[in-house]
């Protein structure tokens, strides 16, 4: 679905619409063929250079296409239950329009259209900064987000159970999902912040830096998130370990300890002459003795830490 928006300095909101004019932003949300067609055909791209658009594993990276269109694919964060924690959003500049392409619905874009904000939609270079800039600031939230997991379950090592491995698991593979997303991504700032793509002002420079410093923040904490996750799931590793060894030494033990009077009892069990067949007594002596040996193994099991 394609809508086209249009803002100038003096109004608060972004207004919709219904003809394509110099200076609008065009954003194309659930993108299909057809969208992609149209799209082509009024920045004078080819079909080919959009349609990795559509593609939910699209690596962020910059190119100029056809002169003056340049062409980024980015990734944003997304909180769902589906496998992908990031989506693609690509950004298309051309001398006339800035255009936006989702093969869904995009949060971050629909948070920005839905703001008042300073910026004319004519300030293609700011309204891209300000995309970048959410983005980032997403990024931020959800690695902190993240992190508070991880630290949650680190706490809680001594009684961790199915859920906290579950919930570690699911981290490890949002953070390495964000790190292959963020490191791309602080090529395509550091490429922007150049200027050859997209013509720039001073203070647009100097945002990009700061916004290049925070995605690298944002990797370091990923990386060092991961790492904690890896120790725990080390220290999980060598817990269960110990346990199990106890739990199977203790098993043994007391599969010997009842082995012992299970012998005497067949032994004495027999259809054949025995000792104390005829003393009265008997049975409290076979007893007695049966304990007495088990005894005698629970010590020595006791004493050799097996109990």
């Amino acid at each position: 679905m394609i809508g086209i928006y249009f803002k100038t300095l003096k109004d608060r909101r972004f207004k919709q619409i219904s003809t394509y004019r110099a200076g609008c932003w065009i954003n194309v949300e659930n993108a299909t063929e057809e969208d992609i067609l149209e799209v082509a055909r009024i920045s004078g791209l080819e079909k080919a250079d959009l349609a990795d658009a559509l593609d939910t594993f699209e690596v962020p990276r910059i190119e100029r296409q056809e002169g003056k269109n340049v062409l980024i694919f980015l990734r944003n964060p997304v909180n769902d239950e589906s496998y992908m924690k990031t989506e693609v959003l690509t950004v298309v500049v051309t001398p006339k329009y800035l255009i936006t392409i989702s093969p869904g619905k995009n949060q971050i874009v629909d948070t920005i259209l839905e703001q008042s904000t300073k910026i004319a939609t004519t300030q293609k270079s700011k309204l891209l900064i300000k995309v970048l800039l959410r983005i980032a600031n997403e990024y931020t939230q959800e690695v902190k987000r993240i992190r508070n997991i991880v630290h949650s379950r680190l706490v809680t090592v001594k009684k961790v159970g199915t859920k906290d491995i579950l919930a570690l698991s699911e981290s490890e593979e949002v953070l390495n999902q964000y790190i292959s997303a963020i490191i791309p991504m602080n090529h395509v700032f550091d490429a922007i912040r150049t200027g050859k793509f997209i013509s720039l002002y001073a203070d647009d420079e100097n945002l990009l830096y700061d916004l290049s410093i925070g995605m690298q923040q944002s990797q370091s904490i990923c990386e060092v998130n991961l790492r904690s996750i890896t120790g725990m799931r080390e220290s999980y590793q060598v817990l269960f370990t110990n346990n199990l060894n106890k739990t199977i030494r203790l098993l043994t033990a007391l599969t010997i300890i009842l082995t012992i009077p299970t012998i005497i009892a067949s032994l004495f069990g027999m259809n054949v002459a025995l000792p104390f067949e005829t003393n009265p007594l008997a049975f409290f002596i076979i007893i007695g003795i049966a304990s007495a040996l088990a005894f005698v193994a629970i010590l020595i099991f006791y004493f050799e830490d097996w109990l």
